[in-house]
């Protein structure tokens, strides 16, 4: 089974850099070119993990988080917003929007992989059962 990663970002080089740190990681990654697009591939297919810009054009990153958040797929997903925004702010307007984590841009390449390595342990860890 793979696990499907969905990268919503409109800047082409920010979403090129991402794409190419995300290579080494075993997603599957599809991309998104604004909110809207995400929206919509999000709901035709679901995803597992969903990296989101925060300015975007049509949709912006805040709007989508929350719309993700009232599908039912999605209510535990790990969402995680990027932004450019001042760090201080950007984790309390993440988590308002219902996001897991709030990175900064330009996006420490490292970080992601480790935060990503450690969601990928997660999911692939069989779930316990509860002993009765």
């Amino acid at each position: 089974m793979s696990t499907k990663l969905l990268l919503v970002e409109d800047n082409a080089s920010t979403r090129a850099s991402l794409l190419e740190t995300l290579a080494a990681t075993p997603f599957v990654v599809s991309c998104a070119n604004d909110g809207l697009d995400g929206l919509n591939q999000a709901k035709a297919t679901p995803f597992d993990v969903v990296l989101i810009d925060h300015k975007m054009p049509l949709m912006d990153g805040l709007s989508l988080i929350r719309t993700l958040r009232t599908l039912p797929a999605y209510a535990q997903t790990p969402l995680i917003l990027l932004s450019t925004q001042d760090s201080s702010q950007l984790d309390e307007m993440g988590q308002r929007s219902g996001a897991d984590l709030s990175l900064a841009k330009p996006v420490d390449g490292q970080r992601l992989l480790e935060l990503l390595a450690d969601l990928w342990q997660t999911m692939q860890t069989p779930k316990q059962s509860a002993q009765i």
